[in-house]
């Protein structure tokens, strides 16, 4: 069973299977509160602020926990008695209390304290004594909010003497809950630290979810090891969790250290979660175990295709400087095509999208480029134009994909229902509109990022016929009158283009620049040349017999002053090219 209560990193895990505080008395009773309250306090010791000196000096003590103590006492008493009755009954709180600005003060630093901390609840699906059942599990949520804003409005209420004539509904108890059910799949030799983690079989997440991730960037190319990582690697079970997320056709099982739960919470955004129907007792294609610790100490980013068992392992060691969800995301992304490789399929590393004109013509069209390139602020200047424009419009990927030869045709499919974009590559409010289903990540720094939900599980893996293939040229800044888009005659013109991966660096990795990366795609086939290269001829070939549109688009992303006009005027072009079909 794990602890009812943990506070990590500025993170809480809260257990209400293990107790649920169902009513404030048990709420102030609770050891995790007094932690809460010795935490806050330690924080703003450390930095000697006005709220420490006035408790420093409102009560005899001899250290910090005498401190708690004594402030858990007062609020006890002040959810009862108004301030002057608290005063005659216990005059030892009469300094904290005559002063009530001070007090005041340092009940809405303690508020804000709190809000700022990640805070998850979790459940099991199996009852105990004194825990919650999942069946109960949303109410208990909002309940739990209700208390925490009960607490901190009678408390202000009581010193003040005055109601509030406004009350902010604000998500004051957890971001997001976490129903979880016992490990139960045939895990192989080598994979036994994996034993008892719980899946996550369902989330409530009170959005918008604001994560603050130490790291904004994500660096480097994932390396391939000839050995089973999990050999050389520790894990707390205690401390983890696992993801079973439905990568495109693949089921995958993502493990995760409890210091990057937002990162876990955020897969929800990005890719389906698996039923427990759909990975109760099976294999999955693939395992990655993000935040694991190595004996010697070592830090790796790399993958493993482990053959005996028909898994592809990823593995990420802890880390602040891995605490970035692109870490998350790539990862799995790159397990995916690397699979996809073996298979004979192409790993698209772009965005893939069904329009349908009001005039009735239709096209699937495929963007391809590395971060940065465009791809996505294509899309989201195909959605602001599409009340003039456009009919129907279906995001069949929006980051990675594969391409599949079927009967002669090139056929695209997707891996994720979501989008992971740069906050600053929207259109200006469109991020607003989506607010209330987005998870947003360092919202105030350059590369913020926002995970929204965009497509449905059934349109990723239908499967769409590709109609265009265009390179997403976001550096070549364009003549005045010019055309956004052109057309390659040859598959090897093509091949060369999209095989060298040229780009204007953006921010979203360590990279700076003009920069290059092989078929704009370094999760899998980057890793995989001799076996891409391969594919690529073969598929190329393939596109220019179907009568696939191969081309490239110039998004302009990469050129100052063109970042939103530069996709929106490709937009407008690739419109018109769709309605002379």
């Amino acid at each position: 069973m794990r602890k009812e209560f943990s506070l990590s990193g500025g993170k809480v895990m809260i257990n209400f299977s293990a107790k649920y505080c169902d009513n404030i008395d048990k709420v102030l009773e609770a050891e995790s509160f007094r932690r809460v309250v010795v935490s806050y306090l330690e924080m703003i010791k450390r930095r000697n602020t006005k709220h420490y000196k006035y408790l420093n000096e409102s009560f005899i003590h001899d250290d910090i926990d005498d401190i708690s103590d004594q402030i858990v006492n007062l609020f006890k008493l002040l959810m009862v008695f108004k301030a002057h009755e608290v005063i005659r009954i216990q005059n030892d709180c009469r300094i904290a209390l005559e002063n009530k600005d001070e007090f005041i003060g340092f009940i809405e630093d303690f508020y804000s304290y709190w809000r700022r901390l990640e805070r998850y609840t979790i459940v099991h699906g199996k009852r105990n004594t004194e825990g919650l059942a999942s069946t109960s599990f949303i109410e208990a949520n909002n309940k739990f909010t209700g208390l925490v804003l009960e607490i901190y409005r009678k408390i202000e209420r009581n010193v003040l003497l005055i109601e509030p004539n406004v009350y902010r509904q604000v998500p004051a108890g957890a971001n997001a809950g976490l129903i979880l059910t016992d490990s139960m799949w045939p895990i192989p030799y080598e994979y036994e630290l994996l034993h008892d983690i719980p899946f996550v079989s369902s989330i409530v997440m009170d959005s918008p979810f604001i994560t603050y991730p130490k790291s904004n960037t994500r660096d480097g190319l994932f390396a391939e090891t000839m050995k089973n990582p999990l050999n050389t690697a520790y894990i707390n079970r205690d401390h983890f969790f696992c993801y079973p997320a439905k990568v495109g056709k693949l089921l995958a099982y993502v493990y995760f250290h409890r210091d990057l739960m937002a990162h876990g919470v955020s897969l929800s955004n990005l890719f389906e979660l698996a039923r427990e129907d759909e990975y109760t007792g099976k294999k999955p294609d693939i395992v990655y175990v993000f935040g694991a610790k190595d004996w010697d100490n070592s830090s790796r980013q790399v993958f493993y295709d482990d053959v005996k068992n028909g898994i592809m392992l990823g593995y990420v060691s802890y880390s602040e400087d891995v605490d970035y969800f692109g870490y998350m995301k790539k990862m799995i992304l790159t397990l995916h095509n690397l699979i996809m490789i073996k298979r004979g399929m192409l790993p698209i590393h772009g965005a893939m999208v069904n329009i349908i004109m009001k005039n009735g013509k239709s096209a699937n069209v495929v963007i391809v480029g590395d971060s940065g390139a465009g791809k996505s602020e294509s899309l989201e200047a195909f959605r602001g134009l599409s009340e003039d424009h456009i009919s129907d419009m279906t995001i069949v990927f929006d980051d990675m994909g594969s391409i599949d030869i079927e009967n002669g045709k090139a056929i695209g499919y997707g891996t994720e229902i979501g989008a992971f974009v740069r906050l600053d590559d929207l259109d200006q409010g469109y991020a607003f509109k989506e607010i209330d289903r987005s998870i947003f990540m360092n919202p105030d720094k350059t590369n913020a990022r926002l995970v929204m939900p965009v497509s449905t599980y059934k349109d990723i893996v239908r499967g769409y016929p590709v109609d265009i293939l265009l390179y997403a040229n976001n550096y070549t800044v364009m003549e005045e009158g010019g055309k956004s888009i052109s057309y390659f005659s040859t598959p090897e013109d093509a091949v060369k283009v999209f095989r060298s991966g040229a780009r204007m660096a953006k921010g979203t990795t360590s990279e700076s620049g003009l920069v290059e990366s092989y078929f704009a795609n370094p999760f899998g086939p980057a890793q995989k040349i001799e076996e891409t290269d391969v594919l690529l001829k073969r598929y190329f070939d393939a596109f220019f017999a179907s009568g696939v549109k191969v081309g490239e688009i110039n998004t302009q992303l990469g050129v100052k002053g063109m970042e939103k006009s530069g996709p929106r005027n490709a937009a407008i072009e690739l419109f018109n090219i769709i309605s002379s079909l």
